[in-house]
């Protein structure tokens, strides 16, 4: 063997095992598409987490995520999933409104799906039942809109002497706007109470919303919604301004707001962490029925209560999950 060939030889024998280890480390990439600020959500994402740890995956170790946020301009999202569908990544987790879910649907039907929504996936078109998703989609809701009239009942306990409340939706959400307004009114049916129907996509329309519901003098409760989510500080900032109770999320009650009820959002997220995990280790999202809650909180904001000069029933103060003071 000449001198040369040799030496060349050597030169491809030594990047043999750089190769090798190449390939070993490298690791699976996910998409993660959500129409808030990586701000806003980073409660939710660390319980997404959390639950791929729970499936052996760390992001950084043994896992990459490419984050989209959409930061409240839902018509962002189509480009941002065709982005990462350009990307190849592995899976895509997608939530914040049900407009961007379908947009990653849209983008592909072979990548697995993992969604987030708090609408009815089935009637809504998402996938073809809970139990056997169907394609390329499956994910988690907490069909917080079903939950309305329970939430305007655990409102009614807090209030019991309101006859009128105030429910806020956002019309650039409309199938989100649709169905709580079919909740809440149902639940203003059973419980012989009055619901007025207000619509904000706007801070400023939020601020105009906020001071039909003061005139009123109705208690604020707030729609599930990825931009109400955004803009919790100024409903709490409203509420303790006006003297008036405000309800939503349980991030918006941490901020400020009176009270929440609902699907637990840290067991939510978790559980969509598990879902991506399974499908990286082979699991198809057809086989994996959509994930319903099995808990739900009630969270108070004792401070909150004292600042608006109202008193906390004391059997419902005993029911809440937590109490913030």
């Amino acid at each position: 063997m000449k001198r040369r060939d040799f030496i060349t030889f050597l030169g491809g024998a030594a990047a043999w095992p750089l190769a090798a280890r190449a390939q070993q480390t490298a690791v699976p990439v996910i998409g993660a598409l959500y129409g808030v600020s990586a701000a806003e959500w980073a409660g939710p994402m660390a319980a997404f987490h959390a639950g791929l740890g729970e499936m052996g995956f760390v992001e950084g170790r043994n896992l990459a995520i490419e984050y989209r946020w959409a930061e409240g301009n839902l018509e962002r999202m189509p480009a941002m999933a065709a982005d990462l569908v350009a990307r190849k990544v592995g899976v895509i987790l997608v939530g914040g409104s049900l407009p961007g879910v379908r947009s990653v649907m849209a983008a592909t039907q072979t990548i697995p799906i993992v969604f987030t929504t708090n609408t009815d996936p089935v009637a809504n078109g998402v996938v073809a039942s809970l139990s056997r998703p169907g394609g390329n989609v499956t994910g988690v809701t907490g069909l917080a809109n079903e939950l309305e009239p329970k939430r305007l009942e655990v409102w009614h306990e807090m209030l019991p002497s309101a006859a009128k409340f105030a429910f806020l939706v956002n019309p650039n959400n409309p199938v989100t706007m649709r169905d709580g307004i079919e909740g809440a009114q149902t639940g203003a049916r059973r419980l012989g109470l009055q619901v007025a129907i207000l619509k904000a996509g706007t801070s400023a329309e939020i601020d105009s919303a906020f001071m039909t519901a003061v005139e009123q003098r109705a208690a604020w409760l707030v729609a599930n919604d990825a931009y109400f989510e955004s803009r919790r500080d100024q409903f709490a900032t409203l509420g303790l301004r006006h003297r008036l109770p405000v309800g939503g999320s349980r991030d918006g009650v941490v901020a400020g707001a009176l009270m929440s009820y609902g699907a637990s959002r840290a067991d939510f997220y978790r559980q969509a962490g598990i879902y991506v995990g399974r499908i990286l280790k082979g699991a198809k999202p057809a086989d994996l029925p959509v994930v319903q809650p099995t808990k739900f909180e009630l969270t108070i904001n004792l401070k909150t209560a004292k600042a608006i000069g109202l008193t906390v029933p004391p059997l419902l103060l005993a029911r809440a999950d937590e109490v913030i003071e």
